[in-house]
C-alpha cells in the first residue's frame, strides 16, 4: 500500500512537499525519481510521481511531484470530537497518536480539576510537537487530513462549546449507565467524547457536563487509565455508530 503525505496545496498539475516530511521521504525512505505516492491537501487526494528531489543540509528540503490521477477522498462516516484531559505527556501523546488512527476529527485538551498543574502550565509549549504527532499519525493511517487541535480549555468551556449531536462523558462512578444502553439512542454522526484525567472527574465537572447535554456513561467494571479509556471508547463508538 502506498504511503500518503500532506501538501499545502495542489497546483494545476504539480505539488511540492517541504520541510520535515520532505526530509523523511528523501533521506529515510530514499525517494527516487519516478516513485509513486499519495498526496492530500485535506480535501482532495492525488496519485503523484516524484519529479525532483532537492535535499540540503541547510535551508528548505523540497520534493516535487507531478500529479498522475485523482483518487477517492473519503471522509470518516463519524465526525468525532475528543475532549481529552491532560495526563503525563508520554501517555497524552500516545492518546493523540491512537485517536488519530481511529479517525478523530477534533481534539480539545482539557485542564481539569484533577489534571496536574505542571502539565497545564507546560501544555502550551507542546502544541507544535503535538501538531507534528497528529500530522505524522494521520499520514501513517492514510487519513484525509490531521485532526484539528484546539488550545487547552477548562472542561466547563469545552462542554458548553460542543456542537455535537451526541455527547458522552466517560466515568467510573457507580451510577454511570453502561455504554451499550446510552449509544443505542444516538442518531447523530457528529459525536463528542470526554475522557477524564487520572483520579477521574469531580462531581462538579460531571454536573456541568450533564447540564451541557452529555450522557454520563461507563466502560464497565474496573478503573481504566486515560489512554485505555480513549482507545476503548473510540473503538466501541465507531463500531456501534458507523454504517
Amino acid at each position: 500500500m502506498r504511503r500518503r503525505f500532506f501538501v499545502d496545496r495542489f497546483e494545476s498539475n504539480s505539488a511540492n512537499l517541504h520541510g520535515d516530511a520532505a526530509e523523511h521521504l528523501g533521506r529515510v525512505l530514499r525517494a527516487e525519481l519516478g516513485q509513486l505516492y499519495e498526496l492530500s491537501d485535506g480535501q482532495r487526494v492525488w496519485l503523484a510521481k516524484i519529479e525532483r528531489v532537492a535535499l540540503s543540509k541547510r535551508g528548505d528540503n523540497r520534493i516535487e511531484f507531478a500529479l498522475v490521477e485523482p483518487l477517492p477522498a473519503r471522509e470518516p462516516v463519524l465526525k468525532i470530537e475528543l475532549l481529552l484531559s491532560l495526563v503525563k505527556f508520554d501517555r497524552f501523546e500516545w492518546c493523540l497518536e491512537k485517536a488519530t488512527e481511529l479517525g478523530v476529527a477534533e481534539i480539545v485538551p482539557l485542564a481539569g480539576a484533577r489534571s496536574e498543574k505542571r502539565l497545564i502550565s507546560a501544555a502550551e509549549k507542546r502544541s507544535e510537537r503535538w501538531g507534528k504527532i497528529l500530522r505524522e499519525s494521520a499520514q501513517q493511517s492514510r487519513q484525509l487530513k490531521p485532526p484539528a487541535l484546539f488550545p487547552v480549555m477548562r472542561p466547563e468551556n469545552a462542554f458548553a462549546n460542543s456542537r455535537a449531536g451526541c455527547q458522552f462523558i466517560f466515568s467510573e462512578r457507580l451510577d454511570a449507565r453502561p455504554i451499550r444502553s446510552v449509544q443505542m439512542g444516538c442518531l447523530s454522526k457528529y459525536i463528542s467524547v470526554a475522557i477524564g484525567p487520572e483520579g477521574g472527574w469531580t462531581d462538579g465537572e460531571i454536573g456541568l457536563a450533564r447540564t451541557a447535554g452529555y450522557f454520563e456513561t461507563s466502560l464497565g467494571e474496573g478503573i481504566l487509565r486515560t489512554e485505555t479509556a480513549v482507545v476503548s471508547a473510540l473503538a466501541i463508538l465507531r463500531y456501534a455508530l458507523s454504517e
